[in-house]
C-alpha cells in the first residue's frame, strides 16, 4: 500500500514521544509537513518537525497553536490528537479527589475538544480533513485501581468522535478514533515502575500483573510503531470512506466480538 500524504499538514499533540513521535515520524515520511506540541522542548533538536510548545490543560492552548499553524501554513489537512495521560493516583473512587478527575478529564478530553473546535473552521472551508483522536482500550475495559478517572474521559472522548463525525461528514472531513492497549512507552513504563514501587514488588512483577489484568493474547506490549501505521493508513486516501469508527490496537486484549 503506497500511502502519500503530500503536500498535506498535519498536527500531532503530544509528539515529541511515544506514540506521538512515532505517528509524527510516520506522517513526515508519507510526505506532510507536520507540526508537533509538547510541554517540554523536544530531546532531538534535530527533528523536522515544526514545534510548538503547549500546555494542552491551559484553555487558551488551542487558538494558540491553532493560530500560529494557519499563519505560517494557511492550512490545516489532518489533526492527531494524541497528548493524553492517565494522571490520578490507583485506589478507586474513595482516592480521587475533585482535583484528579478535573486533571484527567481537561487533559484526556476537554483539550480535544478545544483544538479540534479551533481547527475544524479551516478544515470546513477548504472541504477536505482528518482528525484522529487517540483513546485507549481502558475506556470499554475500565480498571477501577488504576484508571477510572482516566477511562471515564477517553470514553466521553468515543462519544464526542463518534458524534463529530455524524456532524462534520457531509462538509467533507473524516474523524476516527484509535485505542491502543498497553503500549512500550516512557509514560507506560513509569506507570509501571510506580506500581512496582506502590506495591513493593519488583518490575518484572509490576509488569506481569498489568498483563495479567488486562489480557494481552499476543502476550506483549505493542510498538509505537504499532498504531502509527493504522493512524498513517487512516488519514490517507485509501481509507476515504471510513468515519467514525473505534479500532482497537491492544493484541486480542479486548474481548468484545
Amino acid at each position: 500500500m503506497n500511502i502519500s500524504l503530500k503536500g498535506q499538514v498535519a498536527l500531532v499533540t503530544g509528539g515529541t514521544k511515544g506514540i506521538g513521535k512515532a505517528i509524527a515520524d510516520k506522517l513526515s515520511n508519507a510526505g506532510a509537513q507536520v507540526v508537533v506540541t509538547a510541554r517540554n522542548e523536544p530531546k532531538d533538536k534535530a527533528s523536522e518537525h515544526f514545534f510548538i510548545k503547549a500546555d494542552l490543560v491551559q484553555p487558551e492552548s488551542a487558538e494558540i497553536i491553532a493560530k500560529q499553524i494557519l499563519e505560517k501554513y494557511n492550512r490545516i489537512d489532518i489533526v492527531v490528537n494524541n497528548a493524553g495521560a492517565n494522571l490520578s493516583p490507583g485506589g478507586g473512587f474513595s482516592t480521587l479527589s475533585d482535583e484528579n478527575w478535573n486533571n484527567d478529564w481537561q487533559m484526556n478530553f476537554l483539550s480535544v475538544v478545544r483544538i479540534n473546535k479551533a481547527l475544524l473552521p479551516s478544515m470546513i472551508t477548504q472541504k477536505h480533513g482528518t482528525i484522529i483522536n487517540i483513546s485507549t482500550g481502558a475506556a470499554k475495559r475500565p480498571i477501577w485501581e488504576m484508571t477510572m478517572s482516566y477511562s471515564s474521559a477517553k470514553a466521553a472522548l468515543n462519544v464526542y468522535s463518534k458524534a463529530l463525525a455524524s456532524e462534520v461528514g457531509l462538509k467533507g472531513i473524516r474523524v476516527n478514533v484509535v485505542s491502543p492497549g498497553v503500549v512500550k512507552t516512557p509514560l507506560m513504563l513509569e506507570f509501571i515502575e510506580n506500581i512496582a514501587k506502590s506495591s513493593n514488588t519488583t518490575v518484572d512483577e509490576a509488569f506481569k500483573a498489568v498483563m495479567d489484568k488486562v489480557g494481552v493474547p499476543l502476550g506483549r506490549m505493542a510498538e509505537p510503531e504499532e498504531i502509527a501505521n493504522l493512524v498513517a493508513f487512516l488519514v490517507s486516501s485509501e481509507a476515504k470512506y471510513i468515519t467514525g469508527t473505534n479500532y482497537s490496537v491492544d493484541g486480542g486484549a479486548s474481548p468484545i466480538v
